[in-house]
């Protein structure tokens, strides 16, 4: 059975495999890295659930074992697995601008003048700060920094999110 991810929040993504017995590499979305397993069993995108149990970190991963996961053949499968908590087991957010990334996914992106740029499909960090991706009215992918002179507004309630692009892209054809 599927899941069904109205009310459920991706806290990380398996990496990879980890030496020899099952032990996975999960690079973790929550604030503190090892808080990935502070919220009870985490379940993948068919509903399995896995108790996880940290052994360590390594270059920006958290080393943990899966309950069930015993070789690295099957570790290994694993790579690119989503792994979600219900909403319910996370910290309340305050009412003053918080939200969760995975909120972001689907919203209306527009620029300061109003006009849809395209839809937001995810936020990324790939080392050097937070990445916006949203993809053109065109249906082409557009990544911008995810900094609060870049996206000056987060609108939930509107369903929307004003980016303003740089004056000149380097390398873009228009």
């Amino acid at each position: 059975m599927a899941l069904d991810r109205d009310n459920w929040i991706c806290v990380g993504v398996i990496a990879g495999a980890h030496g020899v017995r099952g032990q996975v590499k999960i690079k973790s979305y929550t604030e503190n890295p090892v808080d990935v397993a502070s919220y009870g069993p985490v379940s993948d995108d068919l509903g399995n659930s896995f108790d996880i149990k940290i052994t360590g970190q390594a270059k920006g991963t958290v080393l943990t074992q899966l309950k069930g996961v015993t070789d690295r053949d099957r570790a290994q499968e694993m790579r690119g697995t989503k792994l979600y908590v219900n909403r319910d087991l996370l910290p309340k957010l305050n009412d003053d601008g918080e939200y969760y990334y995975s909120d972001l996914v689907g919203l209306q992106v527009e620029n300061p003048q109003g006009e849809v740029l395209g839809t937001v499909k995810g936020v990324f960090n790939f080392g050097a700060g937070d990445i916006l991706e949203f993809t053109s009215a065109g249906g082409r992918p557009e990544m911008v920094s995810f900094t609060e002179s870049t996206v000056p507004v987060v609108d939930l309630e509107g369903r929307r999110i004003v980016v303003a692009l740089p004056e000149v892209v380097l390398g873009r054809e228009d």
